[in-house]
């Protein structure tokens, strides 16, 4: 949690950070650094499965190690799966067995031709070498519910039944224990085959999760929201929070320019905020329908349990600089990176709402990696997120900031005033002996001398990574033969006062050991 004063225009310049590291907030659930592989673009075949690559990027089962390396040194705890928008016409049939006898079909999300030479059983395989749960999204829109439930057996049971059997066949002998299944896709979307009304979803989401949780009690069912701002989620929700374990909402932020990206990031927490209230408002609204016998009036809550967040599609993506069906293949800058930060600072600050938060997506189709046949390239998004996923875990801190806010043109045009966009955007963990605090600089010219209240590094030395600053430019961006966009390394040294300089449009972490 971060509060925020808004430094008057003549005292922008001389901001403040102040934590303590005895005011812990919420754990911070480490299923916020998923990714999610769908089959689009170029993600699956030529992005983590390319079993035709002669330079000797594969494995024995085709997948690219470079990618696997990668999504090892993120630590991805957990990737969905197949979609995305390709989910609602997509047979998981189709996708088991001999590869000869599998049937390449017409996919319609993206006006392409589907294979499924990768399918579950090599999405599992995937993930085991990842070092990934898998989370599954079922068909709702040309799928049934017998067709679900057969899936849920051919993954989990350990039965004697004809699809626990035919993944035994198929040489699979342990079930896979799939915990996360999402109860479709964007199902509300007119871009979607089989778009549902509010109703009709909440009717048939209901009837899925009893039948599914009546096959398997063990698993997590994932409601499908819109963007957590609608009428859609808090009719859904309203209706379904008995049966599901969290809630999905999705949000993809862009800007033309460099103000405008980063101010879109905060349309994500005000979501995270209303989302939260929504769920709160299908639980705890009293029916007084009883009336005037008030002893039927109950005030308990109408889940037993309070669903989650879960975030399973976002990222920055413009979809006229990478349209979505011509692969999505975005070319991050700088600025994006800033942006990719503050979306990080968003989940740790609102981690006790967040389920899962998965990244769309892992590979290639709006992803902080790229391949090619000879390599991989590291896009600018990576470096915030390889930081985030590697210190930011354990408990949030409460911070308090302040600091000058950018007043302009915003995207979305209600954030300008809805939310205050800050030039500093601050959040804090700690994690056993250490305390790690993340700050990005959104300002395009101005390096900020801030005053740090809460400092007290045991060793009397505080570990520095950057991204940004003020060797480089908002258009900076990575190819696979140049990253001018990295992290640097250093060590400061508090002495005589802590104030540290946050260089302009730079992301900043510092981590230091606690003093005993």
């Amino acid at each position: 949690m971060t509060t925020l004063t808004v430094l008057p225009d003549d005292k922008a310049e001389l901001p403040s950070i102040s934590l303590n590291v005895a005011h812990t907030i919420a754990d911070i659930n480490p299923l916020i650094y998923g990714g999610f592989t769908e089959h689009m673009g170029r993600c699956i075949y030529g992005g983590l499965y390319e079993p035709q690559n002669k330079n000797g990027l594969v494995d024995a089962n085709g997948f690219r190690t470079d990618v696997i390396k990668c999504l090892k040194e993120l630590d991805v705890p957990v990737v969905r799966y197949p979609g995305g928008n390709f989910v609602a016409t997509y047979r998981w049939q189709d996708g088991i067995g001999p590869k000869e006898n599998r049937p390449c079909r017409p996919e319609l999300a993206w006006n392409g031709e589907e294979t499924n030479q990768f399918g579950t059983d090599e999405f599992m395989e995937w993930c085991n070498e990842v070092g990934a749960e898998p989370y599954l999204c079922l068909n709702m829109g040309t799928g049934s519910l017998e067709d679900a439930l057969a899936w849920l057996e051919y993954c989990n049971s350990d039965k004697n039944t004809y699809y626990a059997n035919l993944r035994r066949k198929n040489g699979r002998e342990k079930p896979y224990g799939v915990k996360y299944w999402a109860l479709g896709n964007e199902m509300w979307g007119p871009w979607q085959v089989e778009q549902h009304t509010k109703e009709d979803y909440a009717k048939k989401a209901i009837q899925w999760a009893k039948a599914l949780k009546l096959q398997d009690p063990s698993i997590k069912l994932v409601l499908c929201g819109r963007d957590g701002c609608s009428d859609w989620d808090r009719y859904v929700l309203q209706q379904c929070i008995r049966w599901v374990d969290m809630h999905s909402i999705h949000y993809y932020s862009q800007g033309k320019t460099h103000y405008a990206n980063i101010s879109s990031t905060y349309a994500a927490e005000r979501a995270i905020q209303i989302t939260s209230a929504l769920i709160d408002l299908a639980r705890c609204e009293i029916d007084l329908s009883p009336f005037p016998d008030v002893s039927r009036i109950t005030t308990a809550p109408r889940s037993e349990q309070r669903p989650t967040i879960c975030f399973d599609e976002w990222n920055i993506w413009d979809p006229e600089r990478a349209p979505g069906n011509k692969g999505a293949e975005e070319c991050y800058n700088l600025s994006d990176s800033l942006a990719m930060a503050i979306w990080l600072n968003i989940f740790i600050r609102n981690c006790n709402e967040l389920g899962m938060a998965t990244v769309a997506q892992s590979v290639n189709v709006i992803s902080p990696l790229m391949t090619s046949p000879v390599g991989i390239c590291k896009q600018t998004t990576y470096w915030p997120l390889l930081l985030f996923s590697k210190y930011m875990r354990g408990k949030s801190l409460a911070v308090h900031v302040q600091c000058g806010a950018y007043k302009g043109k915003t995207s979305p045009e209600w954030i300008e005033s809805t939310c205050t966009v800050p030039k500093l955007d601050v959040s804090a963990a700690t994690d056993g002996g250490w305390v790690n605090l993340a700050v990005v600089n959104v300002d395009d010219s101005t390096s900020f001398e801030t005053e740090l209240t809460g400092i007290d590094p045991a060793s009397g030395e505080v570990q520095v990574f950057v991204v940004g600053g003020e060797g480089s430019s908002l258009a900076d961006t990575n190819t696979e033969e140049h990253a001018a966009v990295t992290i640097t390394e250093r060590v400061w040294k508090p002495e005589g006062g802590n104030k540290y300089r946050f260089e302009k449009h730079s992301f900043t972490l510092l981590r230091w050991q606690k003093s005993a």
